[in-house]
């Protein structure tokens, strides 16, 4: 090809991969040749001379579950150039076995590695010294110095709250899962934090459980019980929101008319199939997944990561909150940076 071009291969190397300074003429004699030739790259040898494997681990503790699933679809996504190639590894939540995983893909002699798990609480560093850049995604690095991609769990608190007072709930409860994730502490102060700047608080505080539909039906009954003005009920998950509905109907409370309910996570299999179908604050991980992976590349052609990023939170708006869908028979939710309550409340 380089002959064809009437170019040293050199020159022909870097016009097709875009390096140095080349004449457009000479590019474009190098691509009309390799066009002719129908020249694909070997990218075998192309490892092996740039040191290069054009391989990215990815190893995770959640079992490919609900959390770290999305987490990494958002990377191979952003990862699946052409040129790199993941290699996924799940590590079932076991320390031995995660660094069985870490020392074959040093055998593997990857180029760079993403680290997730089923939480936003964080976790040690996976070792230290490593030949290539490490980025955590959703569950971050307890080291400063690590590049670390996080949900926004304190902004989905106060989403939460504004949309609340938004759609005119005032007696606002809170239901919740167990006290030692970061999530719950986060959310519940984003939420604390947003009613305050209405001069409103959460009505009984934060109720705190499993993240089951079970928990939900228990603390909605138990909020029920105590402050029977209440009339909004946000929730630390979707699944939690599924069981407080469950319990507002069989208190005879209805959703949204006498209660509006929120939750968080977004699973559409769960926020679409509840009756009334579920608003919710959508954390993003595919988002998360997306910039781990970008800074990944970014690390290994050499730029510096580090400290924490965060993928700002979403919510997306359906009928639990008393908003109807814009095309109910599609079952269309929408998102709630485009939704205008004034403009709902004129038409």
């Amino acid at each position: 090809m380089a002959e064809l071009a009437g170019v040293s291969p050199g020159t022909a190397s870097k016009a097709l991969n875009q390096r140095g300074t080349l004449r457009a003429e000479t590019v474009r004699r190098v691509v009309a040749a390799s066009e002719q030739l129908a020249y694909r790259p070997n990218e075998l040898v192309r490892g092996v001379f740039g040191a290069r494997s054009f391989t990215v681990g990815l190893i995770t503790s959640d079992s490919f579950g609900r959390f770290s699933g999305p987490v990494m679809a958002g990377a191979e996504d952003a990862l699946d150039s052409g040129e790199l190639s993941v290699i996924m590894c799940d590590s079932r939540g076991d320390a031995v076995r995660e660094q069985r995983h870490l020392a074959t893909l040093l055998g593997r002699r990857i180029d760079g590695l993403i680290v997730t798990g089923r939480c936003s609480n964080p976790r040690p560093p996976i070792s230290e010294a490593l030949p290539f850049p490490v980025v955590y995604a959703h569950t971050p690095s307890t080291d400063p110095r690590d590049c670390s991609v996080m949900v926004d769990d304190r902004g989905a608190g106060r989403l939460a709250a504004q949309h609340l007072v938004d759609v005119g709930r005032r007696r606002i409860g809170h239901v919740t899962g167990p006290a030692d994730f970061d999530a719950v502490t986060l959310r519940a102060a984003g939420l604390r934090e947003g009613l305050a700047d209405h001069g409103l608080e959460i009505l009984g505080g934060a109720r705190t459980g499993d993240w089951s539909e079970a928990w939900g039906r228990q603390g909605a009954t138990q909020l029920l019980a105590e402050h029977p003005g209440l009339d909004a009920i946000y929730c630390g998950s979707d699944l939690i929101a599924r069981g407080v509905i469950d319990a507002l109907g069989t208190a005879g409370a209805s959703v949204p008319d006498d209660v509006a309910v929120l939750g968080t996570d977004n699973w559409a299999l769960v926020a679409r199939a509840a009756r009334p179908p579920l608003t919710t604050v959508d954390m993003r991980l595919g988002e998360v997944g997306r910039r781990a992976a970008r800074f990944l590349i970014a690390a290994i052609d050499g730029g510096a990561i580090a400290g924490r990023h965060v993928a700002p939170a979403d919510l997306v708006v359906r009928a639990s909150t008393g908003i109807e869908y814009l095309d109910p028979e599609a079952d269309a939710p929408r998102r709630y940076h485009d939704f205008c309550i004034h403009e709902r409340a004129s038409e």
